[in-house]
């Protein structure tokens, strides 16, 4: 393990007067470390209990060997810490490693002592025990909801019905731990402890006004703030968040970042954050451990040291072969920090308006596949969607929007504006499409005079539809092959309707993907999903008759691998057992195989590493035309990977085929963070916060809003 250990000068951290429960320093065992991890490697079974010890390796591996890791309990320079890597390096399991879980050896290596200290078992003798001081809240979506029974419902539009069955519980039960119907004596005498800090943690997390609503009908961003708030109420010693700003909006990072930053201030609780390195730093955050490949720490200390060291050693490859090649992928992104504001301002944007943008003037409109005519949406007084009064040119008030055939829209706004409730509209999830003026695909869900109605099965027929909600709620035990199969099903687990074609299109998807898909695939150094030695024969100039023979023979060779490439792996390797990202990509591509008229990516990137996020935008848009070609730039003694798009040699034999989205097709996007927007998007829908009197904004630009901080500006500008 490359270590940097530096110290960092004092920093200085917001107070927090508004918590009540704000710890008093341990004057008796000041220097007693919460975590103390030295030397130590960990596994998830025990290796003596190895069938074979020839396969020991690849069964049950080291996980992060000679680790060694502390937290202080008090100290006159708080050290907050964050755990980044890509999200196959085992943020998640070097988080379960610190709250006391996996196999240590040697098997003291491992303790917690102020929780064994004197105070901890006079004051608050529940803590002692690692579990229940430490806490961890993931936000990856792998059980769907807030987890625990009776806070979900078992279908997809549960959570928009009126009806509520009497385990629907509300987010004040939820957050009172009442979400069992029959709780124990023990249990409703521990809520006086939350009652307490209730007031104060639902004002801080912006859930003061949402207490009533059940939690099935809570939006993503809002579940997540709700488990952070449940974390909180419980008072752990120390909290583990596991990606905590995956799928927040660009103003609640802020405000969350700062709130975690009070907290972690005064010890209450000590935060542990895991993020990815696309993802912004907290400025309070002082110390970093950044994940190697194969479960190993690369690098670790304080947060400047470690940065550097980090972007110096990729430059310059001054590291281990596998770790040069695992810092590979271009760290440009890497080390930015949560702004002090967010995503705030007039912004240049031209043109925009509150009105949908017209067409270009003498071009004949594409058939609408979309047409919401005044909708609104609202629960009793609260009104989600089409709150304010947006009349214009003799029209009523509501949401006026048209999507068409060819169009590329991206629908923004933060946290509950209704941009789910919305989609869940288009693909008639939501009840109350049958009653609003909304026409799919050229007919209303209710028969009109001469047409019938169209069918929920129809719709979703002529929809390719990604989102957290539907990878909360996917069955994880099918296949990798049955998940893509799916797409040609009516319901998550009916028989997909399957040709010869069809088998071929699955196919070709995953062995374009098998290298984000499988786990366990090595990928070629002359892979044609990956490019990094081949280029084009026709570009490259005046060359001699026997160098382009070789060169056609190497691909010849090339082609001939590739469609031999076994996928008995997609046959056995099931949908749980992918990590997150891989899981991400199999429902992006569930969405986009059977080619709908309609594609619907609601934070459809979020969760993946950058390469692989590039990767599947360069599919939506070209298809296996295009791939990447990697090279190694050096200048001025560092050395640099250069990534450029160019023509697969699948396009350059004539073998694909999936060529990205067509002009028959139209694509709705929704993201909060401006590389997870596919470049091909032009048209934007911006809704206003929840509740606020702005009114909802449209705007069309001539290159992708996600290219610029300006152009995305722009788009959230308020």
């Amino acid at each position: 393990m490359n270590s940097i250990v530096m110290r960092r000068s004092p920093t200085s951290f917001p107070r927090l007067p508004s918590l009540v429960w704000t710890k008093s320093h341990c004057t008796k065992a000041p220097s007693l470390p919460i975590i103390q991890i030295t030397n130590s490697t960990f596994y998830r079974h025990h290796p003596a209990n190895s069938p074979e010890p020839s396969h020991a390796a690849s069964l049950n591996p080291p996980l992060f060997p000679n680790v060694n890791f502390e937290l202080p309990s008090f100290s006159q320079d708080p050290q907050c810490w964050s755990i980044v890597g890509p999200s196959s390096s085992g943020k998640t399991t070097f988080l379960e490693i610190l709250r006391g879980q996996h196999l240590c050896f040697p098997p003291n290596s491992r303790s917690f002592p102020y929780l064994s200290s004197e105070e901890t078992l006079r004051d608050r003798h529940r803590l002692r025990f690692p579990g229940h001081a430490i806490q961890y809240v993931g936000f990856k979506g792998e059980t769907g909801g807030l987890g625990g029974p009776g806070t979900r419902g078992a279908y997809l539009s549960a959570r928009y019905e009126s009806r509520k069955e009497e385990s629907d519980f509300s987010l004040l039960e939820y957050l009172r731990g009442r979400t069992e119907l029959n709780p124990a004596e023990d249990e409703r005498n521990s809520c006086s402890e939350i009652e307490e800090n209730l007031g104060t943690v639902t004002t801080q997390l912006k859930l003061k006004d949402l207490l009533v609503l059940p939690v099935g009908n809570l939006s993503n961003g809002q579940t997540r703030r709700a488990r952070i708030a449940r974390a909180l109420l419980g008072r752990p010693e120390v909290l583990l968040l596991d990606e905590p700003f995956m799928g927040l909006d660009p103003s609640t990072v802020v405000k969350l970042s700062k709130l975690l930053g009070r907290l972690a201030a005064s010890h209450s609780p000590r935060l542990i954050l895991s993020l990815r390195p696309q993802d912004p730093i907290p400025k309070w955050i002082t110390h970093l451990t950044y994940l190697g490949p194969n479960l190993t720490i690369a690098f670790q200390g304080a947060k400047n040291d470690v940065l550097h060291e980090l972007r110096e050693r990729s430059l310059t490859g001054e590291t281990s072969d596998s770790l040069s090649r695992y810092l590979a992928t271009p760290l440009h992104e890497i080390g930015r920090e949560v702004p002090s504001v967010g995503v705030i301002g007039r912004g240049r944007y031209r043109p925009s308006s509150s009105s949908p943008i017209q067409g270009d003037k003498g071009k004949t409109p594409a058939e609408p596949l979309v047409e919401m005519s005044g909708v609104r949406i609202a629960y009793g007084e609260k009104a989600i969607v089409g709150g304010l009064p947006e009349a214009k040119r003799g029209k009523r008030g509501g949401l006026w929007w048209t999507v068409r055939r060819g169009e590329r829209w991206g629908l923004f706004g933060p946290n509950g504006s209704g941009k789910t409730t919305i989609l869940s509209l288009i693909c008639s999830d939501h009840p109350q499409t049958y009653s609003q003026p909304i026409r799919l695909f050229g007919r209303s869900r209710l028969p009109t005079p001469g047409q019938p109605g169209i069918s929920v099965f129809d719709i979703q027929n002529r929809i390719g539809h990604s989102s957290p909600e539907i990878h909360a709620f996917f069955p994880k035990h099918l296949t990798v092959r049955q998940v893509l199969e799916n797409a040609w099903a009516d319901t998550f687990l009916g028989k997909p309707q399957l040709t010869g074609r069809r088998d071929r299109d699955v196919d070709a998807c995953l062995r374009w993907f098998q290298a984000q898909l499988n786990p366990r695939f090595s990928l070629p150094e002359s892979s044609l999903t990956n490019h990094q030695t081949l280029s084009n024969p026709a570009a490259s100039g005046m060359r001699t008759t026997a160098r382009k023979l070789r060169e056609h023979q190497a691909m010849e060779l090339e082609i001939e691998e590739f469609f031999s490439t076994d996928l008995d792996w997609a046959d056995s390797l099931r949908f749980g057992d992918l990590p997150f990202s891989a899981q991400r990509v199999a429902l992006f591509l569930r969405a986009v195989i059977k080619k709908p008229d309609l594609v619907i990516l609601d934070e459809a990137f979020s969760g993946m590493d950058d390469f692989i996020r590039d990767k599947c935008m360069l599919f939506l848009e070209h298809g296996e035309t295009k791939t990447f070609t990697g090279h190694l730039k050096r200048r001025e003694g560092k050395v640099r990977e250069v990534r450029e798009v160019r023509e697969s040699i699948l396009s350059m034999v004539d073998k694909v085929r999936f060529r990205g989205l067509n002009d028959e097709q139209a694509l709705i996007c929704v993201s909060h963070v401006k590389e997870e927007v596919p470049g091909m998007v032009r048209e934007w829908l911006t809704l206003p916060e929840n509740g606020s009197s702005l009114p909802l904004k449209f705007g069309r630009v001539e290159h992708p809003p996600s290219r610029t901080f300006q152009d995305w500006r722009n788009v959230w500008a308020r």
